[in-house]
């Protein structure tokens, strides 16, 4: 987007617009715990068959970007009737196989795999099957899939297995039709339980506070100690128990983040003057090491880099939760706000242009809407936390949706038709990951913060603002 002269008036209307958005409903229910328990995705994954090369069906060993595989009846192509994302996916016929040769010595816990027809040839079925031993037995995995469009669609399967773990896709109906494997997925499996006090239990979310998030009149974090975001909140998670008050942190997202802890996760700050990094394993946060990364109201621009990094990061199987506030609200006078640092995130990032399919709006709207999407089925409106109902924005803006794109809207301003234009929350995928964006900050205030800042209990105003930012949460780490 074009950055102009506009974001020069914020320092006169900093008294008006920069506060966090004041916040009628019951206060939210308690959370109701999860499940799943997966942790970052497993070396090398995901697989996209995009190195490595084998032309010819006879069995034989290849080595590609995950590790060693055999493939037997089966090849890796690149013709243009065989479906794929990027350039190459693997072709197998008759009762062929996908075989690692490798140990996942971090387990296996939810694998996906990307199937579709290979030309005109008719439907076939395939399974998943792992082993623990090192590939001396295996068993099967979750059910048959019957492949039968030609575009790719995605298989998931729960495997949770811990420790040393392969895997093997089986083409089962032993015909001669022919069905492309892209994109298989593994994320690594833990048992982690409440969060210790290193913060690596569970499903591991990471809230950014290396970009401005303190600015002004904000608190955009998990824990703020005499005005720093230590990368640990203290006291240390392991003490929360389910009675535990979100006052046990000191910083505007400390309900949020109280909450993921009693749901088995666990959460860290990212300080200021980290780096946003993915894929390097000399930095200890680096975005590799966690499944969703929450970024609420930045208030200085990304980096090449870390824009790379964290488009990579979604497009890989990661979970990003993007918090943008109203036109004009710089809170630190340089330059940029949040929906302008957000968009050019989109729109300038050497990975993909618009990869989320959608732009946020110079706009700046306060009220309180029911205009949600009906659906029964979509666990961010209805997941495990609960139904959301309403949102309420206190100075916000909206957004637009690519028409085409995988957006989906979830909720729009209360007069506005349930279209492309006026949405006020959305979700969409890139890759293998998902995104989640809201387009103000006030609900999840918490109305708690450091000396000095006011804040406002957005977090409580409404039940569906907790319920909301849960179920978003959980979708986001795949729990749900």
């Amino acid at each position: 987007m074009t950055l102009s002269v506009r974001y020069l008036v914020a320092p006169l209307l900093g008294a008006l617009l920069f506060a966090s958005c004041s916040k009628s409903e019951l206060t939210p229910e308690a959370p109701v715990a999860a499940t799943a328990l997966q942790n970052v995705s497993a070396p090398g994954f995901p697989e996209g068959f995009e190195t490595g090369t084998k032309t010819a069906y006879t069995t034989g060993s290849v080595t590609l970007s995950s590790g060693s595989w055999t493939l037997n009846d089966a090849l890796i192509g690149n013709t243009t009737a065989d479906a794929k994302t990027g350039s190459w996916s693997t072709r197998v016929r008759n009762s062929g196989s996908l075989s690692m040769n490798f140990d996942l010595t971090g387990g296996a816990g939810v694998v996906t795999v990307a199937h579709a027809l290979y030309g005109t040839d008719a439907s076939g079925t395939w399974e998943l099957w792992a082993s623990a031993n090192s590939g001396s037995s295996y068993a099967k995995v979750g059910s048959t899939i019957t492949t039968s469009s030609t575009t790719l669609s995605t298989a998931s399967f729960t495997v949770n297995i811990a420790g040393n773990v392969r895997l093997q896709v089986r083409k089962t109906d032993g015909s001669t039709n022919r069905i492309n494997f892209d994109n298989i997925t593994v994320e690594s499996y833990g048992t982690g339980g409440g969060g210790g006090g290193t913060g690596t239990g569970g499903t591991k979310f990471l809230f950014d506070a290396s970009h401005a998030e303190l600015a002004g009149n904000a608190d955009w974090a998990l824990d703020v100690d005499s005005g720093i975001t230590p990368r640990y909140p203290t006291p240390a998670a392991s003490g929360i128990t389910a009675s535990t008050s979100e006052t046990y942190w000191t910083a505007a997202l400390s309900s949020w983040g109280v909450a993921l802890v009693k749901l088995g996760n666990s959460v860290e700050n990212l300080p200021s003057g980290t780096a946003i990094t993915y894929g390097n394993t000399s930095n200890p946060q680096d975005l590799a090491n966690y499944n969703v990364f929450v970024v609420d109201e930045p208030n200085t621009l990304f980096t090449a880099s870390e824009k790379t990094a964290i488009v990579n990061f979604v497009k890989n199987g990661g979970g990003l939760f993007m918090i943008s506030d109203h036109n004009i609200s710089d809170r630190n006078n340089d330059g940029y706000d949040s929906p302008a640092i957000w968009n050019d995130l989109m729109t300038n990032n050497s990975v993909q242009a618009n990869p989320f399919g959608y732009s946020i709006n110079l706009t700046n709207i306060s009220e309180t809407t029911s205009n949600v999407l009906a659906s029964s089925t979509n666990t961010i409106l209805n997941g495990s936390q609960g139904a959301v109902t309403q949102l309420k924005f206190s100075n916000g803006a909206t957004m637009t949706k690519t028409s085409g794109s995988a957006a989906t809207p979830l909720i729009w301003q209360g007069s506005a038709s349930q279209g492309n234009t006026n949405i006020m929350c959305l979700s969409s995928t890139y890759g293998t990951g998902r995104v989640v964006c809201i387009t103000d900050s006030s609900p999840a205030d918490d109305g708690t913060g450091s000396a000095g800042n006011t804040v406002y209990p957005g977090w409580t105003e409404l039940a569906s603002h907790a319920k909301l930012h849960m179920n978003a949460s959980l979708w986001l780490a795949k729990q749900q």
